[in-house]
């Protein structure tokens, strides 16, 4: 498990120098703030924007210019004319932008706040237990301070995770959940750049396809009305089955040294929650997993077919973003240290055999109707054969979808 260093004011920056009067008031007054504003929850959010911030200013986060812009907005329009055939979802894109890398962070914060916020929780409450019961008595009002360091400690780390993660996503819907606002496809310039540099392709291809791609997302989490809460709800419910390894947090501690900064620096939250080994918990990862790689199995399937022989390096670029999402970088291998949480699919390429099955048996629109309701999706014991679930589809009415959305009501 990688370790995750913890920036405690400025990640990246060296601890203040005693002997300097300015680094040391910029540290106290920095000290004081988090106290004074520890936030509403469990995690000083505020602390990991700007952690977040201050590690992509040191890194490099070039704005994106005039011309990236529309490079963008033009990828993003022509991806849409290329899926509309592909697809029987219209256009989910309202509005087409691009993002640097701290906008990425800055925009996509709800989302990760509403993922987080309940294994923060543990962690802080476990924190505060890790207090005697009769030293809390004595504590008293200060026993607030607790909570104050461990929403400090993981919205620190949190967000020196969020801005690796930034340093490496293509755009708003990369890494498979609904990060950004509700139909705005965003690009990340940058980082496409630098994606198509590391596999030698025309920069131009790469920007469309990844365009295709984040269009392709916006059509299914748009016009799939239970789809988004679905696949949150899979992940909250996974978190909240992780638990807190308290001696991981006990060990941590120790280490930390009050009187020097560079401790804090040094701190690492590893190994401190691990998923609970119990039949519901299982249960609940294979259901997120399963959701994971649906949804990706089906961008990915649409967008190939969409790209068809438009696109010179589809094959090439179609290869590299499964291997991707199915290995996940190094930013989401850190994510997953910090949080205890893969977001990577799994059994991607059977999920996009299945998808392509489904569409040679029903077509394209029968394909897609099968994201009217959660019942009709494939499961897990689906993918093992994708024609025997493909055919199984073909005596489905509009009757028994009729009767799918009674019983949920």
């Amino acid at each position: 498990m990688p370790d995750i260093p913890f920036g405690f004011s400025l990640p990246g920056a060296q601890p203040p120098d005693p002997s300097d009067p300015q680094q040391m008031q910029q540290f106290m007054n920095q000290l004081q703030q988090m106290f004074a504003a520890p936030g509403s929850g469990p995690v000083n959010w505020d602390l990991a924007r700007q952690v977040a911030a201050s590690q992509l200013s040191a890194s490099g986060d070039p704005a994106v210019n005039m011309y990236e812009h529309n490079a963008v907005s033009e990828a993003l329009r022509l991806a849409d004319l290329w899926l509309d055939p592909a697809s029987a979802l219209p256009s989910g894109v309202r509005d087409a932008t691009a993002w640097n890398r701290n906008e990425w962070v800055y925009n996509t914060l709800d989302v990760w706040k509403k993922l987080c916020d309940p294994i923060a929780g543990q962690m802080v409450g476990a924190m505060g237990d890790l207090v005697p019961e009769e030293a809390r008595a004595q504590l008293g009002p200060m026993q607030s301070m607790v909570a104050t360091l461990g929403g400090a400690l993981f919205g620190g780390q949190l967000g020196q995770a969020l801005g690796q993660l930034a340093a490496e996503v293509l755009s708003a819907g990369d890494i498979g959940l609904p990060l950004g606002p509700a139909g705005t496809a965003a690009l990340v310039p940058a980082n496409i750049k630098a994606y198509g540099d590391g596999l030698e392709l025309p920069e131009d291809q790469v920007r469309l396809y990844v365009a295709l791609r984040e269009a392709a997302h916006q059509r299914l989490f748009q016009h799939v009305p239970w789809l988004r809460a679905h696949v949150l709800s899979a992940v909250e419910t996974y978190a909240n089955g992780i638990t807190v390894n308290r001696e991981a947090i006990e060990e941590a501690m120790s280490r930390v040294d009050p009187s020097d900064p560079e401790s804090m620096q040094q701190m690492a939250l590893e190994g401190i929650f691990t998923p609970e080994d119990t039949p519901q918990q299982k249960a609940s990862l294979a259901r997120l997993e399963t959701a994971l790689a649906l949804i990706e199995g089906w961008v990915g399937h649409v967008v190939d077919s969409a790209a068809g022989e438009r696109l010179p390096s589809v094959a090439a670029l179609g290869e590299a973003f499964r291997r991707r999402r199915a290995a996940g970088g190094p930013a989401e291998q850190t994510f997953a240290a910090l949080v205890g949480l893969e977001l990577r699919p799994r059994r991607l390429r059977e999920a996009g055999a299945l998808w392509a099955a489904v569409t040679e048996h029903r077509g394209v629109a029968g394909r897609d109707a099968l994201w009217d309701h959660p019942d009709l999706l494939p499961t897990d014991e689906d993918f093992a054969d994708p024609q025997k679930f493909a055919q199984s589809r073909l005596d489905w009415d509009i009757s028994e979808l009729d009767n799918l959305g009674k019983d949920d009501e």
